[in-house]
């Protein structure tokens, strides 16, 4: 009897897996022993980094897109599908035209969604670039602003990539130096919690690089209502913020799939942190922003636990214990300006030192940015 893998998601975390299970697998996916299926309801895969440059037009949609076909091992089932139903207890998925699946181990990547409907006004005021229609409509504010205040708000927590609202504002700062428009751009930096970042090495870090470039901070500031007429943002907290172009990083959720099959709340998967099991279910497991591990919603972790869950797979399928397990390393390129950027590196023991700024941090980003599709097809 075949045994079937199958992973539900092919943003970064199930793409990778989904080739270091064909490496891991091949003698036996050969063999028709195993089958491993990755599942996604796009027909590309997304590498969603490159939109925090599209406003300062310095990359293209496009340059995050390509075909998944293209970029997973042949001997891995694609399908072009929509799960709508998970049964852990029969081991079955549902597909949107009603047709149902068998599954032996089940990964979920399903990744985060955006909600700003949960933040009345921000659909008609805000703007954002943790979407492609955002960082397109963004890019074309941008390129007509002169002058008045930008606020950057970071409504929901987590979120994807935690760095990327520093670097926008740090790279907002430089972009109008460049254009000598900076003395008559204001740029407001708010965050939920009583620091700039939600780590706080990070926030040690960053806090006087913002104060040196004048970039102007609101902490303690959780957002909850837009006044679209009046260019308003209000705090729970009683404070209101005027703008003149408002940037914000919505709330966040996972897919409805994860709560409807009681694997956890807000589409978060509750798993052990170190194996990335499922609690609420046997034979599942989660990974990258679907996993509820404390640690930052970044692509690095997504690829690291992708290596984890891999080799715990391959044990299963051998029939020997799984004993590979996630340290909780992430690694991240910040960009600190135009042409400078920081590096972090930490664990679940080891918290981030960041690296002071140079341009040849800034270039290492670029070059991993362009180097990431070989690590999506599992070369690197």
């Amino acid at each position: 009897m075949t045994e079937h893998i199958a992973i539900v998601g092919g943003g970064t975390g199930g793409t990778v897996l989904a080739n270091d299970l064909a490496d891991r697998l091949g003698t036996e996916l050969d063999a028709g022993d195993v089958r491993v299926t990755l599942i996604n309801d796009d027909p590309d895969h997304v590498y969603k980094p490159v939109w925090l440059y599209v406003p300062f037009g310095q990359r293209e949609l496009a340059d995050g897109r390509r075909p998944l076909a293209e970029l997973v091992d042949d001997a891995v089932d694609l399908r072009i599908d929509r799960v709508t139903d998970i049964d852990t207890d029969a081991q079955e998925l549902q597909y949107r035209e009603g047709e149902s699946e068998a599954y032996d181990h089940l990964v979920l990547a399903t990744g985060s969604t955006l909600a700003p409907d949960e933040i009345p006004g921000l659909n008609d005021a805000g703007h954002d670039y943790y979407s492609e229609s955002g960082a397109t409509a963004l890019r074309e504010e941008l390129l007509s602003f002169t002058e008045g205040r930008i606020v950057l708000s970071v409504i929901g927590t987590p979120h994807m990539c935690p760095a990327a609202p520093l670097e926008f504002v740090f790279m907002l700062d430089d972009w109008f130096r460049e254009r000598g428009l900076r003395e008559d751009v204001d740029i407001t930096y708010t965050y939920p919690i009583q620091r700039v970042h939600g780590n706080p090495h990070i926030a040690e870090w960053a806090r006087p690089l913002m104060d040196e470039r004048g970039i102007e901070v609101e902490t303690f500031f959780n957002a909850d209502a837009v006044d679209p007429d009046a260019q308003t943002l209000s705090s729970m907290e009683g404070t209101d913020l005027e703008y003149d172009l408002l940037v914000s990083i919505p709330p966040h959720r996972g897919v409805d799939l994860i709560a409807e099959a009681g694997l956890g709340d807000k589409g978060w998967v509750d798993v052990d942190r170190h194996t990335l099991e499922a609690t609420g279910a046997q034979n599942v497991y989660a990974l990258g922003d679907t996993a509820d591990t404390g640690v930052p919603n970044a692509g690095s972790v997504a690829h690291y636990q992708a290596g984890v869950v891999g080799q715990r797979l391959a044990s299963e399928v051998h029939g020997r214990p799984a004993t590979a397990t996630y340290d909780g390393k992430t690694l991240c390129f910040i960009e600190t300006g135009m042409d400078s950027a920081s590096f972090v590196e930490f664990d679940y023991e080891n918290p981030p030192s960041p690296a002071p700024p140079s341009q040849k941090l800034h270039w290492s980003k670029l070059g991993y940015n362009e180097a990431y599709w070989l690590t999506a097809r599992g070369l690197l």
